[in-house]
């Protein structure tokens, strides 16, 4: 259960009203599991969901959370994992982890649920010492909220203001709902990103094929005209149809999208150079195409291939940046 699968469980005790206590981890040193901004959502009679450590400490908020007063809006905690605790949770060696419990609001839960859907990023804010909770966008927030948000972390924002950030998911926008497109969706979703698949193709994209998958079978630029591509989503294009996959390369090309690549060889690519460029696409932004697309790393299969796309998208989002 990810973060986002908390709150919404969260949400749903409070609306068929559970009492409910949140945990946050708000700071962890070491090889504590979880990072900043890890959610466990606590039910009155014990019953939880997510973790804010690899197991070894859940108990004891489970404990602190029952123990917590009616009218006690939040209450800090802090854990050292010793290491035969850390060795039962598979690290390598201990660590130490701050966690805050609070009581969470069903109206900030509600309306961060509706930013999360509508891809707006925001941030929960959360006193410390008063236990005051507050939802934070970028066109609302103080500076310091502000430059959390902009950076996509979650941390402290001053002596006792934790900032739970909360960015949309990564989304891969997939053209072409070809062999590996299906082995890469499959695993785009494994590590956590929402996956669309785009093709004019009714016999191909069709949810048997595509099983938990966003699908729209319509011509690219008028599928992608209503989807925001956005800095969190890449853009892939597989069907090898010229027509298909220009259309979709022009209208990722024009978006802040962080990753745009193409399925084809040099030759192919080359050729597709010269027809986009003749369309008006500037050299500056061709250049920004990932193709031959993915991770050499000597791939055969159609999931091979869909591991070393997937391993470029990855590397491009989470690699070393210039310094």
């Amino acid at each position: 259960m990810d973060d986002t699968q908390v709150l919404a469980t969260a949400a749903t005790w409070l609306v068929e009203g559970d009492r409910v206590v949140l945990a946050v981890v708000t700071s962890a040193w070491g090889s504590a599991p979880r990072g900043v901004g890890a959610y466990m959502a606590i039910r009155e009679d014990g019953l939880f969901a997510g973790s804010v450590s690899g197991g070894c400490i859940e108990a004891g908020v489970v404990a602190q959370a029952e123990e917590m007063a009616e009218d006690e809006q939040v209450r800090p905690l802090d854990f050292g994992i010793t290491d035969e605790e850390a060795w039962f949770a598979s690290l390598p060696c201990g660590g130490n982890i701050s966690v805050a419990l609070f009581r969470p609001r069903l109206d900030l839960l509600t309306r961060l649920g509706e930013l999360h859907a509508a891809r707006e990023p925001a941030a929960l804010t959360l006193d410390l010492h008063s236990g005051e909770q507050a939802l934070a966008t970028a066109a609302t927030a103080d500076e310091a909220v502000r430059q959390r948000l902009t950076r996509g972390t979650s941390g402290m924002a001053g002596e006792h203001l934790f900032v739970r950030v909360h960015d949309p998911d990564l989304r891969l926008v997939v053209i072409g709902a070809v062999h590996v497109s299906q082995a890469l969706c499959a695993l785009a979703r494994v590590l956590g990103f929402e996956v669309v698949v785009v093709d004019p193709r009714r016999s191909f994209a069709t949810p048997e094929r595509f099983p938990g998958v966003i699908l729209a079978a319509r011509q690219p630029e008028a599928a992608l005209d209503d989807i925001r591509l956005d800095a969190r989503t890449a853009v892939i294009c597989l069907a090898h149809v010229p027509h298909i996959d220009d259309a979709a390369l022009i209208r990722g090309l024009e978006s802040p999208a962080f990753y745009v690549g193409a399925l084809g060889s040099r030759k192919t690519h080359a050729r597709r150079v010269q027809r986009l460029g003749g369309l008006g696409v500037s050299p500056e932004a061709l250049a920004r195409i990932h193709s031959p697309i993915g991770l050499d790393i000597g791939s055969a299969t159609p999931a091979e291939i869909a591991l070393s796309v997937l391993a470029e998208v990855v590397a491009e989002r989470r690699g070393p940046k210039p310094t």
